[in-house]
């Protein structure tokens, strides 16, 4: 029997999955876009490999994981699941990096040049490209680390000279607000920069499109605002335990 944290089993996690799908589809329909652009990532933090099998046999491919030894635990447990897409959604220690794996999808919190160094030399050493994306720091909470707008031009410019390191957009943890409308503008921002880094020629279209904002409260709102990636956990898994 396979159980959701609720206790509820897989039909409840199956609901809350369906739910959250055709939240995404209806936000995509009301501004135009096509459903598609837009990758549902499960925040399987604090949930065993056992807890998030279901969810992977409901179709979801996309996973985030906040913390290296516990994400590395569940890289090894799903070796057998080659489809599975690992994305690092936290703040990475520069003494982890080490341990940083190519089975890694995609690493959204880049947020420093001394980072983005540690980062090249093992891509360098394990012959690999690493994605990345940008964290962005949008609104004053000291909590909240990520580079401050005005920055980013010069932060692109640095991050030219790491040729492992592939850039794929923006990502940002807005202000937490009860009111998801409140965070309608922090998105709105995020989606201009990156248009107008693209402008300015500091990046490529094709390759820097990535908008990676909005999470269980708010990924509607994010959608509507041209989000690429939501990361969605409670809503997904029901509450967490710690």
């Amino acid at each position: 029997m396979e159980h959701s944290h609720d206790g509820q089993g897989h039909d409840s996690l199956a609901a809350r999955l369906a739910a959250v799908q055709q939240e995404i589809v209806a936000a995509c329909q009301r501004v135009a876009r096509d459903p598609a652009d837009v990758t549902l990532i499960a925040v399987s933090k604090t949930f065993s490999w056992e807890e998030i099998l279901p969810a992977y046999r409901l179709g979801i491919r996309h996973f985030g994981e906040n913390y290296m030894q516990d994400a590395l635990q569940k890289i090894s447990l799903s070796a057998t699941y080659p489809d599975l897409c690992w994305h690092f959604i936290g703040h990475l220690q520069r003494n982890k990096v080490r341990f940083w794996s190519s089975r890694f999808h995609l690493f959204h919190c880049l947020d420093s040049v001394a980072l983005a160094r540690l980062l090249q030399k093992k891509a360098e050493q394990d012959q690999v490209v690493t994605s990345v994306l940008l964290q962005v720091k949008l609104g004053d909470e000291v909590s909240k680390s990520g580079v401050l707008p005005a920055e980013l031009p010069f932060f692109m410019e640095e991050l030219a000279g790491f040729p492992r390191l592939s850039v794929g957009g923006l990502m940002t943890i807005p202000p937490f607000t009860v009111d998801p409308e409140q965070g309608r503008a922090y998105y709105q921002q995020l989606r201009n920069l990156r248009d107008r880094l693209v402008a300015r020629g500091l990046a490529d279209q094709r390759v820097f499109r990535h908008l990676s904002m909005g999470m269980s409260h708010d990924f509607v709102v994010a959608v509507e605002e041209g989000a690429t990636m939501v990361r969605v956990g409670s809503a997904i898994f029901g509450p967490r335990q710690r």
